[in-house]
C-alpha cells in the first residue's frame, strides 16, 4: 500500500498543554539534581572515558546514564544526548565521544540501572497509568530525559552553546520532546519517531509496541475516551510547534513498527525554519540506518562543531 505523504495526524494539542507541563517541570526543578559520575575503567578506552551517571528526576526517582567523553580533550566540547529506543536498552555512547562530543547516553525510569523505584516492564510502559496524565509513566520518562540537559550544563568539559540531541524510534519522540522543552538544545535529529501519533498508529500498524494500547482498549473499553485525553499531552504532535532548533527527520518508507505516514504528519507541524525531511524507499523501522549515518554526522558537523 502506497504511504499517504499528505498524511495529517488526528492529534489536536490540548489547550491547557503548555500549563500542564510548566507545572511538571515547576515540580521537578523543585527537586536538586545531585549528580553522581564515577569513571567505569573496564568500559573506557584509551581514547574515551566513560562514566556511570546518576541523577535526581521528577517523584524523586534516580535514573541513570553513560556519559563518554573524548580523553584529555583540554577544550570546551559541543555534547550530545542520545535518546533510547523502547526495548532496547541505552547504548554506551563511545562512538560519540569517537567523534568528538561529549555525550550522555540517559536511561529514562524502568530501563537499565534505572528500575530500582519505577518497573513496568516491556509490554508495560506504554500503558502504565494511561488514564490520567498525572499518572502516565512518560510523565516522569520525559523530565528524566529532559535533566540530561541539566547534567551537561554542569559539566566544566561542555560548551553549553553546542548541546545537540539524537534518537531513534523512542529516542526519536524524546528528541522531539526535549527539543521541544529545552532551548539549549541547538541541533536535534530524529529517526522513525515513535511517541508519535499515538491514536494514529493505532489504526495504521499491527505490530507493537502500538498495539500495547489497542489490547489495553480491547480490555477497557470504557476507557478509551480517557486513554486518547490523555495521550494527546504526550503526543510529539503536540510538542513540535515548540520547536525552533535546526532538525532532520528520516522515515523508512516500509516501516511497520513506526508507520511512516506519522513521521510525514509529525514534520508538517514542526515549526523550525531549519528543518529537513529524508525518506528511503525500501527501509522499515532501521529507516536508511547505514545510508543516513553520514547525513546526520554532517549536519552535527555543521550546527555543533561549525563545519562547512
Amino acid at each position: 500500500m502506497a504511504v499517504d505523504k499528505n498524511y495529517r495526524s488526528i492529534v489536536t494539542r490540548p489547550d491547557d498543554f503548555h500549563a500542564f507541563w510548566s507545572d511538571v517541570l515547576s515540580d521537578a526543578n523543585s527537586i536538586s539534581l545531585d549528580p553522581t559520575i564515577e569513571k567505569d575503567d573496564l568500559r573506557s578506552t584509551g581514547d574515551i572515558d566513560v562514566f556511570q551517571v546518576f541523577y535526581n528526576s521528577l517523584d524523586n526517582v534516580r535514573v541513570s546514564g553513560w556519559y563518554a567523553v573524548p580523553k584529555g580533550a583540554g577544550r570546551k566540547l559541543p555534547a550530545m544526548i542520545a535518546s533510547p529506543g523502547y526495548l532496547s536498552d541505552p547504548p554506551i555512547p563511545k562512538d560519540w565521544a569517537a567523534k568528538g562530543y561529549a555525550c550522555i547516553s540517559v536511561n529514562p525510569r524502568g530501563k537499565v540501572r534505572s528500575r530500582t523505584q519505577f518497573d513496568p516492564g516491556y509490554p508495560g510502559l506504554l500503558t502504565y497509568g494511561i488514564v490520567d496524565r498525572n499518572t502516565y509513566s512518560y510523565r516522569g520518562f520525559y523530565v528524566d530525559a529532559w535533566r540530561a540537559v541539566d547534567f551537561l550544563l554542569g559539566r566544566d568539559e561542555v560548551d553549553d552553546s553546542r548541546i545537540g540531541a539524537v534518537g531513534g524510534s523512542q529516542g526519536g519522540g524524546l528528541t522531539i520532546t526535549i527539543s521541544a522543552m529545552r532551548k539549549e538544545i541547538r541541533a536535534a535529529s530524529v529517526s522513525a519517531p515513535y511517541l508519535c501519533g499515538f491514536m494514529d498508529a493505532i489504526e495504521l500498524t499491527h505490530t507493537y509496541p502500538y498495539q500495547e494500547i489497542n489490547d489495553y482498549i480491547r480490555t477497557y473499553p470504557e476507557r478509551r475516551d480517557d486513554v486518547e485525553r490523555t495521550l494527546a499531552y504526550f503526543d510529539s504532535m503536540s510538542f513540535a510547534g515548540s520547536i525552533e532548533c535546526p532538525i532532520i527527520v528520516n522515515v523508512g518508507l516500509q516501516d511497520n513498527v513506526c508507520p511512516p505516514e506519522t513521521g510525514y504528519a509529525l514534520f508538517g507541524v514542526i515549526a523550525s525554519k531549519d528543518k529537513t525531511f529524508y525518506e528511503y524507499d525500501g527501509h522499515g523501522h532501521e529507516s536508511g540506518r547505514y545510508l543516513h549515518g553520514a547525513v546526520i554526522d554532517e549536519f552535527f558537523d555543521k550546527h555543533l562543531k561549525g563545519a562547512s
